[in-house]
């Protein structure tokens, strides 16, 4: 039967429990609105561990717009139905009081990783994620972490975290999950519109359009591709697209990086900010 815990406390006790019998944990963090995304992951950590803990935390420090952070999407009965059926062990389901009992004094610093795309559009946002995810690695310590390849450069900023603080845990990426039409799995795909789900999915297929131009076309003539494409669609607002160096984040124009090329987007629907990428390979 699936444990749900909500102090620290708690987690604290049972993760002793746990490692004392010499268990593998397996952990996976969200942000609760959980998708088949989430559940890939969870299915994932299953497998490969002895026992497997979700957390589901929205996490204030992240969020950079007040209305964002009101308006995410909370379910948490369908969320919980959804990590027992997927045969999760114990989710960690506490509040911001327990999560920050006292002023919050970490920042976290991650130098280029940080200071392009989304640090680029949102200052302090990674240091807040840095911040929760070290909070609940403390809490939860587990062996393996599990994170979707669609945050692709929170994925890099929470391996630059584990390497910068030593911490024992595997960072283990996993494929991003799209529906049907390609568009990329994510909690706020719930607050667009019928006719603004309807067009989101276009700026996958201009991103795949623009992978088949890869490496007859050079870098910058590839960005503008999918500018160009995206400013055709009335109802999208391109935020940024930037290809850069898979491993270093860094603007890339070099067709034969040795690190390998992924094109990086977030995107306006409506009211709703959504990312995405798209890996270039010959």
């Amino acid at each position: 039967m699936m444990l749900v815990l909500t102090t620290v406390q708690e987690v604290c006790h049972w993760v002793s429990e746990v490692k004392g019998n010499n268990c593998i944990i397996g952990f996976v963090p969200t942000m609760g609105a959980l998708h088949r995304g989430h559940v890939a992951l969870v299915e994932r950590s299953v497998r490969e561990n002895h026992v497997t803990v979700c957390s589901i935390f929205v996490n204030p420090l992240q969020f950079n717009n007040k209305e964002d952070l009101a308006k995410y999407p909370r379910m948490l009965n369908d969320d919980l139905k959804l990590l027992e059926q997927a045969r999760c062990d114990m989710v960690f389901v506490p509040s911001v009081e327990e999560m920050y009992p006292n002023e919050v004094l970490e920042h976290y610093h991650f130098g280029s990783l940080e200071k392009t795309m989304e640090g680029a559009f949102r200052p302090g946002h990674f240091s807040g994620v840095a911040i929760v995810i070290k909070r609940l690695f403390n809490f939860v310590q587990p062996d393996r972490a599990y994170f979707g390849e669609k945050d692709f450069q929170q994925l890099a900023v929470i391996r630059k975290l584990v390497k910068t603080e030593t911490l024992p845990i595997h960072i283990v990426a996993c494929p991003t999950v799209r529906e049907e039409d390609g568009l990329a799995m994510s909690s706020r795909n719930r607050r667009l519109s019928p006719e603004e789900r309807a067009i989101a999915p276009k700026v996958y297929h201009i991103l795949l359009n623009a992978s088949q131009l890869f490496p007859h076309k050079g870098v910058y003539e590839i960005e503008q591709f999918v500018v160009s494409e995206i400013e055709k669609e009335r109802k999208i607002r391109l935020e940024y697209f930037s290809i850069v160096d898979k491993k270093t984040l860094k603007k890339s124009g070099d067709l034969d990086n040795p690190n390998g090329l992924i094109g990086c987007i977030a995107f306006w629907v409506g009211k709703i900010r959504l990312i995405d990428n798209i890996e270039f390979t010959k």
